[in-house]
């Protein structure tokens, strides 16, 4: 197994199979916990406890469910709806003993642009969660309608300044536009509730394509992250390195495991060089 220091883990929707398949596949190639993606569960005929049982027969934890979507902001006829809809999910989370969301930004053209809107639709969501002792990691996607930059999600998380949200930093997201951390220094460390790691070669093309076709194992790619991960590091962030990648090809378990230990030994390098 390589030797890391982090926490490793990975979404499954980046592995094939059936959700107890790819918990076995991930737990056998020596990952540390999961990301659930909400589909492989609504899909699997076990019940959120059994999947529950089976992640701790195997050593796995849940670190998050994901994702929610098109929330902030939205339209006032669907909003009855999508709080019910949280509930629902919040429920399903105490079930399979996982107590962090992820919500992304909203793509809905019809969605509200006013910031004000979008504050209190997150506050109210919040409130909600604290009383199911759920966290929230709000992401901004980088096709989100009005939210597409990680700095412009945590004016939101600031302004709603309830301790169950924070935000969800994914490398792709981030430095598939062009952005960095240069200004994470405004974020409070307790406020960073995720981390979502993928590299991916530079494309000309959709952002959101080729997210969906493009992403790979840290190093396999052109993105900058060791950079991106010593930010993090200087920062103080201890959380897990969770690997979040769709690509029109399976790639190996062992690979996604290694990539995270190589990153790692290159960000100390980085790390230390900055100090020398």
């Amino acid at each position: 197994m390589p030797a890391t220091t982090r926490l490793r883990s990975i979404a499954t929707v980046s592995v094939p199979g059936t959700l107890p398949e790819k918990l076995t596949a991930i737990a056998a190639a020596g990952f540390d916990g999961v990301e659930i993606f909400e589909d492989d569960l609504l899909k699997c005929p076990l019940k959120p406890i059994a999947i529950r049982n089976l992640a701790d027969s195997l050593g796995l934890r849940i670190f998050l469910l994901q994702p929610f979507r098109d929330f902030e902001g939205v339209q006032p006829e669907k909003r009855h709806e999508k709080f019910a809809s949280a509930r629902r999910q919040f429920d399903l989370m105490n079930e399979l003993g996982c107590d962090r969301l992820l919500v992304c930004s909203n793509t809905d053209p019809e969605s509200s642009a006013e910031r004000d809107v979008q504050i209190a639709d997150l506050a109210a969501l919040a409130e909600m969660a604290q009383s199911h002792d759920i966290h929230i990691g709000f992401e901004a996607l980088a096709w989100g309608k009005h939210i597409n930059r990680y700095r412009q999600a945590w004016d939101r998380v600031r302004e709603v300044n309830n301790p169950a949200l924070g935000i969800v930093l994914d490398s792709f997201h981030i430095l598939a536009v062009g952005d960095n951390l240069d200004r994470l220094d405004e974020v409070p460390l307790g406020k960073i509730s995720f981390l979502q790691l993928a590299d991916a070669p530079f494309k000309d093309m959709n952002v959101q394509q080729w997210s969906r076709s493009y992403r790979c194992y840290p190093g396999q790619g052109d993105l900058p992250l060791v950079d991106f991960v010593s930010t993090l590091n200087r920062k103080g962030f201890t959380g897990p390195w969770s690997l979040e990648i769709f690509n029109d090809k399976t790639l190996p378990l062992a690979e996604g495991l290694s990539s995270l230990a190589e990153l790692e030994r290159r960000m100390q390098a980085y790390d230390k060089s900055l100090n020398a």
